[in-house]
């Protein structure tokens, strides 16, 4: 071979190795930007519905014309536990945390947009500072969050958290919330801000012509706690002379000084205390509030927290406790193989619809309370009075 062709076919082996190279880096650095820059967040480009076709149309036909209130508990689109509740009246929209991890914004997103129609939430708060509770107003700088998709007019956090706020998905808050507040001149407060009325700051704001949200009061927006699930903020809704009570992860002792702070009613709907855990929904709440209706957020069975059965969300002691008031329990999500990362609808999204005379309850899966379940007869026991 001469030298001018071993030149031209090594010039053609550089060329065809640069290509590669080229096309290769040029990916890698794609890559690398959309990734998120924290470790504590996996995204996917899939969002995940667990109901069907027909079942998501009749769910997005929901007529809340007549509705006083509607309350609803959403689905996340994963195998993870987390809350995320939105709030509608004939005035306000109104949203309460955004879990379970950042690659839920989309559904609830998806969701939202069928009813705030105005692209602006009038209220939203933020229990406590943990991923399944407020992934979604924490992002990366690349990933929009639940502060940049809507118009947030008033921001309600948690007063105490044991978060650095420099590290992790606090930092990332901390800079969402910095830049919604310069953005669209939103109106933040924390809890305690709330409870002294300072800052601008109110216990109580009116939601709709019938229809108030109150800031309730607990020792655990001064005072420190081991954990940070005591550090949520409570509210309670009252609307059309019903009763609505969201407490967020709060624990037994914490529960125990909302009953000694606050005048509770009789409570409608209750979203359960941290996703029905054994820690929460204790005695002396139930005693007092008496729940109607109560909704689970979580993953039933799932071993993502323990792998002891009866202490997997809803936990046996959780439901021997709320049998005692009501039997009208109703769960998001069932786990099907954690590890295998398959799971379903238990009643899907549950909405609670509320006028001047009655209440509805809709779920895009199906309507069945807990105890009637299969999961439930294979798993839990009913404790008869």
């Amino acid at each position: 071979m001469s030298k001018k062709k071993t030149n031209k076919f090594g010039a053609f082996i550089l060329c065809t190795l640069a290509l590669i190279l080229g096309v290769f880096g040029g990916f890698s650095v794609y890559t690398y930007i959309k990734l998120p820059k924290t470790e504590e967040l996996i995204l996917t480009s899939d969002v995940y519905y667990s109901k069907n076709d027909e079942i998501q149309k009749a769910d997005s036909d929901l007529d809340l014309t007549d509705a006083e209130i509607s309350v609803h508990f959403l689905e996340l689109g994963n195998k993870y536990t987390g809350d995320c509740t939105y709030i509608k009246t004939k005035t306000c929209d109104i949203l309460i945390d955004c879990g379970s991890k950042s690659d839920s914004i989309s559904t609830v997103a998806n969701y939202l947009n069928k009813y705030v129609t105005d692209g602006t939430l009038e209220y939203v708060i933020v229990t406590h500072a943990h991923q399944d509770h407020y992934a979604g107003f924490a992002t990366p700088t690349n990933i929009n969050s639940i502060f940049d998709l809507y118009k947030c007019e008033n921001i309600i956090t948690f007063a105490q958290t044991n978060q650095n706020s420099t590290k992790g998905l606090y930092s990332n808050f901390l800079r969402e919330l910095n830049e919604s507040k310069q953005k669209n001149n939103t109106n933040v407060f924390d809890a305690e801000d709330c409870i002294q009325e300072s800052k601008g700051a109110k216990k109580e704001y009116k939601i709709g012509e019938n229809s108030t949200l109150k800031i309730l009061d607990s020792k655990f927006y001064t005072q420190k706690s081991k954990t940070e699930n005591n550090h949520s903020v409570c509210t309670l809704i009252e609307s059309a002379g019903k009763n609505f009570l969201f407490t967020g992860d709060l624990e037994k002792d914490g529960e125990e000084a909302l009953v000694n702070l606050n005048s509770l009613p009789e409570i409608d709907l209750y979203k359960a205390g941290h996703h029905g855990s054994k820690t929460s929904s204790s005695m002396p709440l139930l005693n007092v509030i008496k729940p109607k209706v109560v909704c689970v957020c979580c993953c039933a069975g799932s071993p993502e927290y323990t792998k002891t059965k009866d202490n997997q969300f809803p936990t046996q002691e959780f439901i021997d406790n709320v049998s005692k008031f009501t039997d009208k329990i109703y769960v998001t999500t069932l786990c099907i193989d954690y590890d295998a990362n398959k799971f379903e609808s238990f009643n899907g999204n549950i909405i609670y619809i509320s006028n001047q005379t009655n209440y509805n309850i809709k779920c895009s899966n199906n309507d069945t309370i807990l105890k009637d379940s299969e999961w439930f007869k294979n798993n839990r026991t009913w404790q008869t009075a």
